[in-house]
């Protein structure tokens, strides 16, 4: 499972549709933005960090396949072995998810 809709539609009820609208375009927004930096070269230098970032804000908005891949790199890079994560296979997830999430967006925002 990619997307963890329950996650979805709980976040949307708590905080209202509104809001929900906002917190999904900063969530695009920013996670755009640190994705774009996994793909620099010097990405190896703070890649714990980076997926520290993508995996929380991959749970909060229910990208469970993503998050799980973030958190695996997360361990990887803080025991040294950062040069072993599979950035492209995190890229990839994180395309999928996003493409899925906003496909179902509509549903979740109906409801």
């Amino acid at each position: 499972m990619m997307i963890d809709w329950d996650r979805v539609q709980d976040l949307r009820d708590e905080i209202g549709a509104d809001a929900f609208a906002e917190v999904v375009e900063l969530f695009l927004d920013e996670v755009d933005t640190e994705i774009g930096k996994l793909r620099l070269p010097n990405a190896g230098q703070n890649l714990e960090a980076l997926l520290h970032f993508l995996k929380g804000s991959a749970l909060n908005l229910g990208f469970t396949a993503f998050a799980d891949l973030c958190h695996s790199g997360e361990r990887a890079a803080a025991m040294g072995a950062g040069a072993s994560v599979d950035l492209t296979a995190v890229l990839d997830c994180y395309r999928h998810s996003k493409s899925e999430f906003v496909a179902g967006l509509d549903r979740v925002i109906a409801a």
